[in-house]
């Protein structure tokens, strides 16, 4: 990854390939063109207080994302200067927000690909500011190289920004120094997850993820219980085994357990794994396959939280559950009508082999569930009904507890992933009744993210504070890079639950 410094060099007099500033648009009490935001004065002073003059003549707004390269004044030992938006300007003293300050640093990272050292001169006021500018830079440059011929160096793409000193901060200060720190270990388990969602399904199955997690446990002091079709059928994981029955790839049940000595709360994460969704039986219909590697997003962004967690040392029990599988057609595969008895005991008649997340996320609630957690949030990439709902940049969070819902909310809110509320209407559960079994997988088409959410609490313990996340929206991004988010796999939810486990440490959850 990209290696990060704290800076006090004048601009000047820097010896690196670039310079990144950040432009605004004019403010609503000060409308107009392009106004130079704080950090960047020696560069708008070498313009002699003509920059924004400058920048509008190349056609730059200040908009949220825009990148502007112009050459770097007469006198700097940089050779360019990249402009890059911040979007509206903020009013009095309010300064930019960090959420903005580290969509910006992501596009400029973004754009400098193939590029050894930049120096961020964006707008800092505290080491907040800096934390979300350092997160940034290291999101915006990732790239996924693994698979291209001649790597990262080669034709095929431009090897990421190398280096980025951050202009403003404070090198010596034990809160910039923190927060630098934090973006470092909350970016690079977040790029992780990328890279696992990014993985061809032919080298991801539940076997090599299985794998992959008991070298990171094993490297980060977590201990890793891992659950194969043997364990899986004595345990009576029917939910999982279904899901899996169609595979030659055999599922997985991954339990991840990172301890403090000093924890006071036991924060559960549950992750569906499906490593490649073909629907199964009920299978997906062409241009709905291409992506279905990404649906073991949710897994990915449990197995990323935890190992965060570990690394920053959080004063907070987490234990991570990783229900994987593949979920194929073939002559053993679940049949629509079948019934399986799940690891609760309940019995799930499966109208519908194409529901299969919430079949694996049955058995890993409910195992979740008999460790008496304070707290349970499961994530996966679940239906299309909640794409429909919030589109492909919004997650929806579900609960059996306001409180603890808009907690989380707040918390995604706080991190900058965008999200929202979402009810568990108790009308739809009627629609999951079945004649011949407990539940049905499958209930009333519209409202269908809710009806899965309804599924879920029926597997969550008694007692248990449970939220649910889909992402199937924002999880893999098919269209073009943005901000700091790439094509492909995006690591979504993976900070928020970081900060959900920061907030349970602390006894600020709620």
């Amino acid at each position: 990854m990209t290696a990060l410094t704290l800076s006090t060099a004048a601009i000047p007099g820097l010896r690196t390939d670039a310079i990144v500033i950040g432009v605004a648009k004019g403010s609503a009490s000060k409308p107009g063109g392009p106004v130079v935001a704080p950090g960047a004065e020696a560069v708008d002073q070498a313009y002699d207080g003509g920059l924004a003059g400058v920048l509008e003549t190349l056609g730059a707004s200040g908009a949220e994302g825009e990148v502007t390269k112009l050459p770097a004044p007469a006198g700097f030992k940089a050779p360019l200067v990249v402009a890059v938006g911040l979007g509206a300007r903020p009013e009095k003293d309010a300064g930019y927000g960090t959420e903005a300050l580290r969509k910006a640093a992501g596009a400029a990272a973004r754009t400098l690909a193939g590029t050894k050292k930049a120096a961020f001169a964006l707008p800092l006021t505290d080491a907040a500011d800096a934390g979300a500018v350092a997160e940034g830079v290291l999101l915006g440059a990732y790239s996924f190289d693994a698979y291209k011929a001649n790597g990262e160096d080669g034709k095929n793409g431009k090897a990421p920004l190398a280096e980025a000193a951050l202009l403003g901060g404070k090198p010596r200060d034990k809160a910039y120094k923190a927060a630098l720190e934090r973006a470092t270990t909350v970016a690079e388990e977040l790029n992780r997850a990328r890279d696992l969602i990014n993985t061809p399904p032919n080298d991801l199955n539940p076997e090599a993820f299985a794998a992959i997690a008991q070298a990171a446990a094993k490297e980060h002091g977590i201990k890793v219980q891992v659950l194969d079709e043997k364990a899986l059928t004595k345990g009576g994981y029917g939910g999982i085994l279904g899901v899996g029955a169609g595979s030659a790839s055999g599922p997985r049940l991954v339990k991840l357990s990172y301890t403090s000595s000093k924890a006071k709360k036991h924060l559960a994460l549950v992750g569906k794994g499906i490593t490649y969704d073909s629907g199964g039986i009920s299978l997906k219909p062409a241009g709905h396959n291409e992506t279905m590697k990404c649906d073991m997003s949710g897994a990915a962004a449990v197995f990323a939280a935890v190992v965060a967690a570990a690394r920053l040392g959080l004063e907070v029990n987490v234990t991570g559950w990783l229900a994987l599988a593949e979920n194929m057609p073939s002559g053993s595969a679940t049949r629509p009508g079948d019934v399986l008895r799940m690891y609760s005991g309940k019995t799930v008649e499966v109208l519908n082999t194409d529901a299969e997340g919430r079949l694996v996320l049955a058995d890993a609630l409910w195992a979740a569930s008999q460790e008496k957690p304070d707290a349970i949030v499961d994530v996966a990439t679940l239906t299309g009904a909640m794409v429909l709902a919030l589109g492909s940049r919004t997650f929806g969070i579900m609960a059996n507890d306001d409180a603890f819902r808009s907690a989380v909310h707040e918390a995604a809110e706080e991190v900058g992933e965008p999200a929202w509320p979402m009810p568990l209407p108790e009308h739809l559960r009627k629609g999951m009744d079945s004649a011949t079994a407990d539940i049905a997988n499958m209930g009333e088409r519209m409202g269908g993210g809710l009806v899965a959410g309804l599924f879920l609490r029926e597997f969550v313990g008694e007692g248990i504070t449970w939220a649910h996340l889909d992402i199937a929206g924002p999880a893999f991004n098919e269209g073009g890079p943005f901000g700091y988010t790439p094509k492909g796999g995006t690591g979504s939810a993976v900070r928020t639950l970081v900060r959900v486990a920061e907030l349970a440490a602390s006894g600020d959850l709620g």
